[in-house]
Parts: structure tokens; sequence; C-alpha cells
């Protein structure tokens, strides 16, 4: 099996409307100026952890909003995807090595823009599990926890997002 592989597309069947809530969410996002927060899913204990952190950073972050990837990335027409490719930056949580999201997320918007963030190194457990049912939840939760009060830190220290995650800290 190869163990590199070229850039390529995919054609997506289009789709006709949007989501309400989605739509007015992101109209919301709009408004406010929020950064958006995508992050990795799935049932991968690695997607799990970088969704569940990814939703701590944002709750805790008032400037940072949680965006839907599938809407930004396969609703062109949306305003989740407006919201995503007109923000200033957008903050992307991936699981693994793989960077799955975030590949797609510089193909969408300049990579500049892009503050993307492997969950692994910050935790670097579980690589031999794929399951996230192989780890209790109050476990998940835990480093889930770790994760996103590191990933906090790190958008402080770096500068690319530092401005607004100290501006919301002097708004709680």
């Amino acid at each position: 099996m190869e163990s590199h592989t070229p850039d390529f597309s995919l054609d997506v069947q289009g789709v006709k409307g949007f989501c309400p809530a989605g739509e007015l969410y992101a109209k919301e996002q709009i408004e406010a100026e929020t950064i958006p927060v995508l992050s990795c899913e799935g049932p991968c204990i690695r997607g799990e952890i970088a969704r569940l952190a990814a939703n701590l950073v944002a709750q805790e972050v008032p400037t940072l909003a949680r965006a839907c990837h599938a809407e930004a990335f396969f609703v062109p027409h949306s305003s989740m995807a407006q919201w995503v490719k007109a923000a200033d930056k957008t903050v992307m949580i991936d699981g693994c090595f793989l960077k799955c999201h975030g590949r797609v997320l510089k193909k969408l918007i300049e990579e500049e823009r892009v503050v993307h963030i492997d969950a692994l190194p910050l935790y670097k457990k579980y690589t031999d599990i794929f399951s996230m049912d192989d780890v209790p939840e109050e476990e998940r939760k835990a480093v889930a926890r770790e994760v996103a009060d590191k990933i906090i830190a790190k958008l402080k220290e770096e500068g690319s997002v530092a401005s607004v995650v100290a501006q919301s800290e002097g708004d709680r």
C-alpha cells in the first residue's frame, strides 16, 4: 500500500437548501465576528478527544465559536461556509497526524488564516486504540480537558489569535 497520497479532489453531490438552524447560528457568529473553531470528529478516540476539546475551547473563550465542518466544507452557499471563508482566522483542531479536516480547510481558505492544531501531541495516548468506546467516558473527558487547557494556552502564546484570547479573558 502506498504511504503517500498526492493532492486530489472529490466531486460532491450538490444540495438544495441549507440547515435553517445552522444559517441562523452562522449569521449570529458573523455579526459577532467570532473566530470559527472546527475539529476532527468521529468514532476514533483521537477524533473524539479533538471534538471534545474544541467544544471546551469554544465554550470558554467567548470570541471563539464552534463551526460545523460538514456544512462549511460541503454546502458552499451556506452562511456557515461564508463565516469560515470570511473570518480573519479559523482554528482547526485535528485528532492526529493525518490532519484530514485541516488539509481540506487549507484548500478552502488561505493557509495563513488557519490556526492548525494536532491534538495528539498534547496528550500522547491511545495510539494503538481506534474506537472511542474502548476508553471510558470520564477518561475521554479528562484528557479533552487537558488538551483544551493546552490549546487555550497555546493560542495565547502564539499570537495568532492571542489578542482575541486575551481580550476575551478581560471580558470574563
